[in-house]
């Protein structure tokens, strides 16, 4: 008869046996032991071996995960949104503007469950690979005096949403009505008849998650830091891993001054110069001082603070950003008040000196913003003042300096607004619109800013005659979409635009790091993107279909199995927990078998019918 023995030493002696003839069943009692011990033996090794496992592979794979993810993002963005997918949510922005309003479906994949990243947001794209935008005209501004009809103008526009979100992600997808320039000029009452029409019909016709704080009119200063968050997120700026290769700066976090600065990616800043007004956005990661109470109650106004995390207790995602917007400094106006002027000085020199300059158009004033021989004309009040260009680079920069309304004080800008220091050493800015258009469109020079070499491009320009600049308009040899309008008023926009980078917002003729864009990764950046992730900010460790958007949001720490170190130590210690007393009760029945007449109890304590001797009746 052969036997096997185990012997373990620990807590006790133990001897257990496997007897071939005595195992008429194929789990008996010793046997279950052992293979109790082996199972949960493995789940414990297997257990440690998963801890070990995973945090090296996501320590080793992080920075190559995050890389990957970028990179796949810009080739995955072009491709048709995946509306089958249950984990993909969604979310829809109204951008109701002057002009008019458009809407712009964003979708985001579940989120990954690390409360260091943000939501992976991005445009939504039909079946035909193209972004799912809409646009209608007129302005919602238009409806001031009749709002009961605002429900009707934007019907279409939801009706376009609620056709490309899923029919059952609709009572979870957030909407946002959100107005700018064209409302912000209204009277309150009318802004709050609109946005009551808004809030009142809306939710009878369409089931996306819509509530009273999600129709508005938002600030320029909101516009601007939207603005902001939309670039650097598309950049991957809020991506918080360590590289050698990427710029980074020492942050003092708002709110927590004494405690020591913190190390993160370098953020961009962003000059946007439209038609009308030039706005400048960008963090300012070191605590600011001020030259006199006044000035810091007017910087209170231009600095936004706030938490891109889903925790408020994070400090890993909180921001300081400046953010200030100039009316009248855009390319078209600015052009105006320089033919005020323009105007005004002709009247006056022509009075007093007895001239008759610029009056006919053989006596023409001479611009010299204007290229070399172009001839134009202002017009006002019946008068008109005819024009011939000088094309005088230098001349134009200086007569246009004054526009700048710079003072003394100091850490001041343009029009005297106060503006927070600038570490030119360790910055990048990204220059939109007219930014671009000055550099791209005629002197084919977009992308990184030089200033030597624009300076030297845009007196060239300036000092050609108008006669060869429209043979090489007529050859195709400028920019698709540049036209005459932008010819004639090129060289005037380059002055003004060099002018309120270099001496307005006082950027040094050395700077490097200015990249000059129509878009960033191809695309185009809006504030809309901005606008959904930082509404969405408390959205990615909550199941989006259980929320309920409060006015206050509870605080919740993500509990997820792979980043959650302390779930793997409470299961360890569990399981550890049960081997030793499965143990010490094994240890107890084995006294038991010691003991005479002990085998019974044994029996009924294993539930099991208690064994009688043979021949007994």
């Amino acid at each position: 008869m052969g036997r096997f023995g185990i012997s373990c030493l620990f807590p006790a002696s133990w001897h257990f046996s496997i007897s071939p003839v005595g195992c008429p069943r194929i789990l008996n009692t010793n046997l279950r032991q052992i293979i109790v011990i082996s199972v949960l033996a493995a789940a414990v090794s297997l257990l440690c071996f998963s801890v070990v496992i995973i945090r090296n592979k996501y320590g080793r794979l992080s920075r190559d995960k995050k890389f990957q993810r970028r990179y796949l993002a810009r080739v995955t963005d072009i491709e048709a949104t995946d509306t089958n997918n249950p984990n993909v949510n969604y979310g829809i922005v109204v951008d109701c503007g002057s002009s008019g309003s458009r809407i712009f479906v964003y979708c985001w994949p579940r989120h990954n469950g690390n409360p260091h990243d943000l939501l992976d947001i991005r445009q939504m794209r039909d079946k035909n690979r193209k972004p799912v935008v809409m646009k209608i005209k007129p302005g919602i501004s238009e409806f001031a005096t009749s709002p009961e009809k605002v429900s009707d103008y934007i019907s279409p526009l939801l009706n376009f949403a609620a056709e490309h979100v899923p029919r059952a992600k609709h009572k979870e997808t957030p909407l946002y009505i959100l107005c700018t320039a064209g409302m912000r000029i209204l009277p309150e009452s009318q802004q709050k008849a609109i946005l009551e029409d808004l809030l009142t019909d809306i939710p009878v016709h369409f089931d996306f998650l819509f509530s009273d704080s999600h129709a508005e009119v938002i600030s320029g200063k909101q516009e601007g830091v939207y603005a902001w968050i939309g670039i650097n997120f598309v950049l991957g700026r809020f991506e918080h891993i360590e590289d050698d290769d990427e710029a980074v700066v020492e942050v003092n976090v708002p709110g927590s001054e004494s405690s020591e600065a913190i190390v993160r990616k370098r953020t961009a800043g962003i000059l946007d110069m439209g038609g009308v007004s030039t706005q400048i956005a960008y963090e300012v990661p070191k605590t600011v001082s001020f030259a006199s109470s006044q000035q810091e109650e007017v910087a209170k106004n231009l600095l936004a603070e706030f938490n891109l995390g889903c925790d408020v207790h994070q400090t890993e995602h909180v921001y300081r950003v400046y953010v200030a917007t100039f009316l009248g400094f855009g390319g078209n106006a600015a052009r105006q008040r320089y033919e005020d002027r323009i105007f005004a000085n002709a009247i006056q020199n022509n009075r007093l000196l007895s001239k008759q300059t610029g009056l006919t158009p053989d006596a023409p004033y001479l611009d010299p913003c204007l290229p070399l021989d172009i001839k134009d004309e202002i017009q006002q009040n019946g008068q008109t003042i005819y024009l011939r260009g000088t094309g005088d680079f230098d001349l134009c920069r200086e007569t246009v300096q004054p526009f700048m309304n710079k003072t003394n004080e100091t850490q001041t800008s343009l029009n005297g607004v106060y503006q927070p220091p600038v570490n030119f050493q360790n910055s990048e800015f990204y220059g939109f619109s007219e930014f671009y258009y000055c550099t791209e469109d005629v002197l084919r020079m977009g992308g990184d800013y030089n200033a030597a070499t624009f300076t030297k491009a845009a007196k060239d320009y300036c000092a050609t005659k108008w006669s060869i600049l429209r043979e090489r308009f007529d050859r195709g040899l400028y920019a698709s979409h540049a036209d005459l309008h932008r010819l004639k008023y090129q060289c005037f926009k380059s002055a003004w635009m060099y002018e309120v980078f270099h001496r307005g917002f006082s950027f040094p003729i050395n700077y490097k790091n200015l990249k000059t864009a129509l878009q960033v990764y191809d695309k185009e950046v809006q504030w809309t993107l901005g606008a959904i992730l930082y509404r969405t900010r408390f959205l990615p460790l909550r199941d989006i279909q259980q929320e309920v958007f409060r006015a206050s949001h509870a605080h919740w720490r993500g509990v997820s199995f792979v980043y959650n170190h302390y779930l793997f130590s409470g299961c360890f210690l569990v399981v550890l927990l049960a081997i030793l007393l499965y143990l010490l009760r094994l240890r107890r029945i084995h006294w038991r078998t010691l003991r005479p007449g002990s085998a019974a109890a044994l029996w009924m304590e294993e539930g099991l019918p208690s064994q009688k001797a043979p021949g007994t009746l």
